[in-house]
């Protein structure tokens, strides 16, 4: 790590924290040269590996910009698609890859969009997995009742009487 004043590449960690989220370290440096401190902040690179072959850093405003647009006119605000967002990189970091396929970040989304509005969900997947006709609609729309029959609906928003 240089030093940014002075430009000398030895410095030595005087504290290390993890930041609030835990997806960090940051980490308080002071340079052997000119015994100025400064900050650094490391995190662990998570690669997305698209269809075309093409590596690219994973993005929390690529994951929220999908599901927004299945989430059109639907009661669901900009800090709901952000805690989305966060659980879809928290579910993907845990597989402990550095590189993973862009369908298993797709996957990540169905849960907690599921959870969050069944309407979106359904928007999405029609979308991400290829429904073809009418009955892969019918099929998705049977294992969310069955699904809403074994227990609570998590997110889910009541309709409200307007």
């Amino acid at each position: 790590m240089h030093c940014p004043y002075c430009r000398h590449s030895d410095s030595r960690v005087v504290d290390s924290r993890l930041t609030e989220d835990g997806s960090a370290i940051r980490r308080r440096r002071q340079c052997a040269e000119c015994g100025r401190r400064f900050t650094t902040v490391e995190t662990a690179s998570l690669s997305v590996i698209k269809r075309s072959g093409v590596a690219e850093p994973f993005s929390r405003a690529k994951v929220i910009n999908g599901v927004r647009k299945a989430c059109q006119g639907r009661p669901v605000t900009d800090d709901d698609l952000a805690v989305l967002a966060q659980e879809v990189e928290e579910a993907v970091r845990s597989s402990g890859a550095a590189e993973i396929d862009a369908h298993q970040v797709g996957l990540a989304i169905l849960g907690p969009l599921q959870e969050l509005d069944q309407i979106a969900y359904l928007r999405f997947a029609s979308v991400y997995q290829d429904f073809e006709s009418l009955e892969d609609f019918e099929q998705a729309i049977e294992a969310l009742r069955a699904r809403s029959d074994d227990g609570p609906q998590g997110r889910q928003r009541p309709l409200s009487a307007d």
